[in-house]
């Protein structure tokens, strides 16, 4: 089993798995090889399982309740509300109001085959709605029973405190990685100020931080960070050379390239989980192992010098997303 570290008052495994890929957006869907990757996270400890409404359209939620049964006691289940979809991929819009968060709790613990959800996130915040309302909404539904826990993604820090106002936030999930290092600033120190947790999605900065690539044809031709600017053309080799800088000290620390970046995250502080993704049994094998991985003060360094954020090419979301961070 992994040690466990504290999101606020809510207990979670050091790393827990990105599930949305199994459903959508990394090329052709293999439900049972999926299932496989799910129960290996379970064997091996990675008991915190993220998924949320909008991936694969709900797909995604229906495929961890399948994998949870039988386990649920087990599994700190997270997923998530807010972002609306259109058959338009490019198009997305946000929904924050009372009754819409009830009806997708509702929708979720049916998907999921649960009677509650351990950390229920508001994916995005909803400009048009009071974050009062929504977080009000939210209350109820932990007073009922049906979320024990509630979370913010991708929130800014006057947000983060407004919503803790009104209800205790034991999360916020936000991009963080050796590449993306944004919320550093003022986002993480709002939360260590409020005894908020941070889980930090994409922490390989959606694969690319591993030994997984080596030209653009290693991705699908579906594969959605086809659109992503970090992999765009011009980018991405620049990109593997940052990638490539960290290949000798990794086998100095005996460890893949992913491995030290995720064991980076780790380092950020014992309220961090990062949460990989992974599409196959054996990535999670991986990616658990750097649970273990120590790091020294020098070697954080070198790792930080030989592929520093700022030399990273390109915008860490594709234009769709990017516009829903205001």
């Amino acid at each position: 089993m992994l040690p466990a570290r504290a999101l606020g008052t809510l207990a979670a495994p050091a790393q827990g798995l990105g599930c949305m890929g199994l459903s959508e957006f990394r090329g052709p869907v293999d439900e049972r090889r999926a299932l496989r990757t799910v129960h290996r996270a379970l064997d091996l400890g990675v008991t915190m399982l993220d998924t949320a409404d909008i991936y694969g359209r709900g797909r995604n939620e229906e495929l961890v309740g399948r994998a949870v049964r039988g386990r649920r006691d087990r599994v700190v289940l997270s997923t998530k509300f807010g972002i609306v979809r259109t058959d338009d991929p490019n198009e997305r819009s946000v929904n924050g109001r009372a009754d819409y968060v009830r009806r997708s709790c509702e929708q979720s613990l049916r998907r999921l085959g649960v009677d509650h959800i351990d950390l229920y996130y508001v994916h995005r915040i909803d400009p048009a709605t009071p974050l009062e309302e929504t977080m009000l909404a939210l209350a109820g539904l932990v007073a009922e029973g049906k979320v024990r826990h509630v979370g913010l993604s991708e929130a800014s820090p006057e947000e983060i405190r407004r919503a803790h106002a009104v209800h205790p936030v034991s999360a916020v999930q936000s991009e963080w990685s050796l590449w993306s290092r944004e919320l550093e600033a003022e986002v993480a120190p709002t939360c260590r100020e409020l005894g908020i947790g941070i889980v930090a999605f994409s922490p390989l900065a959606r694969g690319i931080l591993s030994d997984g690539f080596r030209t653009l044809d290693d991705l699908a031709a579906d594969d959605d960070r086809r659109r992503n600017p970090r992999f765009a053309e011009q980018n991405f080799d620049r990109n593997l050379l940052l990638v490539a800088a960290l290949r000798d000290l990794a086998r100095e620390c005996g460890a893949t390239v992913n491995q030290l970046a995720l064991a980076w995250v780790q380092a950020r502080g014992a309220d961090v989980v990062p949460i990989p993704g992974a599409e196959r049994p054996e990535h999670v094998e991986e990616n658990a192992r750097a649970v273990h991985l120590s790091l020294s003060s020098d070697e954080l360094r070198r790792i930080e010098e030989l592929s520093p954020a700022e030399a990273v090419a390109g915008f860490r979301l594709d234009r769709c997303r990017a516009q829903m961070l205001r």
